[in-house]
């Protein structure tokens, strides 16, 4: 057989790190290839060489049985090789238009843009994914998940034979995801190779044709997705079994109330929200792309301002107008997009822990204790298991788990009693997601009030104590956790527009 893309032995190695060891890896016309693996595992490292991003120190590649050494991105291009990265990377400033026909912009004469054409283009790229968004509207103005969309619509602007997607449903919720799936659809059924990466363990069998495993950098094998138990691809992946059993809902309707929202309004974003957060809660929230779940959870912050509502910590009502005010109130904000908002990248493990408190490590004159710094971040280190090297270890070359620790040790050493998880698992692996399930429920076991917000109906009803769902702006219900309520009610919840908000249990 004649394979899109073939790959074998590939190498890679980066200074300290062998990345991959002899790695294979090939795709079928017509068909979607999963590509699974933990965070470093070395699944985005091959895909970069696929696609001429990184060049391989080792190995073989052919394209249509042919050599192939794309020597960039320009150049895998031209071999009919598109790939959809995890981090986005759209030009804020630029109209969606501007971002997805970028490059290769219709010209009029005298090589004056022809606006009217390049959004016309980019409106039936749109509506081949369902996606209703004005192309002239600017990219900073969307949210994580809006841009994805976005991305991927770049991506398919250039009719790839292949078609590399790297997290493509990661800010996406589950009517976003299902459209995205009648693309692939198409795509194969007109001969598209797609190479498909995601840590949504329940998509792969709904998508995938075959399922190849990396691990620690090294092949492990490859399987057919129909036959092959979803535990057993698991097992491949961690080199151990892990189990994800839903806890046990503890009673919190006695606890005292930590957060109290009353009314919260800002424009058609947020419309008249109330709800309860008591100590030792988890309460989640989830809704379609939209609906106002982030937008609530960045008004409690402070990060953006509200026409109206009251919001009371501990039973006193207080004035939140910045994210430093919310802090002192005993409020903690990660966000979906952690990389942006949560961490100094290029900064290490210990400055990231104690950024958010620096004045406990300031003496009055300005001197940083590093030897205070270093004993905190240890110390956290430890307790949430977070796996570097050292305080010193760059959190960049940290795995997308280890990384979401750093945020929540930050928020934890500023003794945060209310803490607000935006999309808390995003990008991260199985087992990744185990930890921080387990370190979510720990955390509320010791009285932490915690609001998660995430698309995953699954990681919803699987961590919420309650479920608030929202539906454009309102707040339309909140139905109990664990296994009293089903996929089905919390959908209901979220498509019912214009309607007066209701609870559906009453635990407040």
């Amino acid at each position: 057989m004649t394979y899109l893309v073939e790959m074998r032995g590939i190498e890679k190695r980066f200074p300290g790190v062998h990345a991959l060891k002899a790695v294979q890896f090939d795709l079928k016309p017509g068909e979607v290839h999963a590509l699974m693996g933990e965070n470093g595992a070395g699944k985005s490292t091959l895909m970069k060489i696929m696609s001429g991003i990184y060049t391989p120190d080792g190995g073989e590649m052919f394209v249509d049985g042919k050599p192939a050494s794309p020597d960039g991105p320009r150049a895998a291009q031209d071999l009919g090789i598109g790939i959809i990265h995890q981090e986005l990377s759209l030009m804020n400033d630029l109209t969606a238009a501007q971002n997805v026909l970028i490059g290769r912009e219709p010209r009029r004469s005298f090589g004056r843009l022809d606006e009217p054409e390049l959004n016309r283009q980019t409106a039936e790229i749109f509506a081949s994914l369902n996606l209703a968004m004005d192309p002239r509207t600017q990219v900073s103005t969307q949210t994580i998940a809006r841009q994805q969309l976005i991305e991927i619509a770049k991506a398919l602007s250039y009719n790839p034979r292949v078609l590399i997607m790297d997290e493509p449903t990661a800010a996406l919720n589950d009517v976003e995801i299902s459209e995205l799936f009648k693309v692939i659809e198409k795509l194969k059924a007109d001969g598209v190779g797609i190479v498909y990466i995601s840590h949504r363990m329940d998509e792969i069998k709904r998508i995938a044709d075959r399922v190849t495993i990396l691990r620690d950098g090294a092949y492990i094998d490859t399987v057919e997705a129909a036959d092959t138990p979803l535990s057993k691809i698991i097992q491949l992946m961690v080199g151990r079994e892990v189990t994800q059993n839903a806890p046990v809902i503890p009673d919190t309707t006695q606890s005292p109330v930590a957060l109290e929202v009353r009314n919260l309004s800002r424009g058609k974003e947020v419309r008249g929200v109330s709800f309860d957060l008591r100590k030792g809660e988890i309460l989640g929230f989830a809704g379609l792309m939209g609906a106002g779940r982030t937008e609530v959870a960045r008004i409690i912050f402070g990060a953006d301002p509200r026409d109206a509502g009251e919001i009371f910590v501990a039973g006193q009502q207080v004035n939140i107008q910045t994210p430093h005010a919310a802090v002192e109130a005993g409020i903690g904000y990660l966000s979906e997009d952690r990389k942006h908002f949560g961490l100094a990248v290029d900064m290490t493990v210990r400055a990231n822990i104690a950024m958010a408190h620096m004045s406990q490590f300031t003496s009055r004159v300005g001197v940083l204790n590093e030897a205070a710094m270093k004993d905190t971040a240890i110390k956290y280190i430890d307790q949430l298991g977070i796996r570097t090297p050292s305080d010193l270890q760059e959190v960049r070359l940290l795995s997308g788990g280890n990384q979401q620790k750093v945020v929540i040790a930050k928020w934890l050493l500023r003794n945060c009693d209310v803490l607000i998880f935006d999309e808390p698992t995003r990008g991260i692996d199985v087992g990744a997601k185990s930890e921080i399930y387990a370190l979510l429920e720990d955390l509320a076991a010791q009285g932490r009030a915690i609001i998660v917000i995430s698309s995953e109906l699954p990681e919803v009803m699987r961590l919420s104590h309650r479920i608030a769902v929202m539906c454009e702006g309102r707040l339309t219900g909140i139905l109990p956790g664990g296994a009293d309520t089903t996929q089905e009610q919390i959908m209901e919840l979220a498509t019912q527009r214009d309607l007066a908000p209701r609870v559906m249990e009453e635990v407040v």
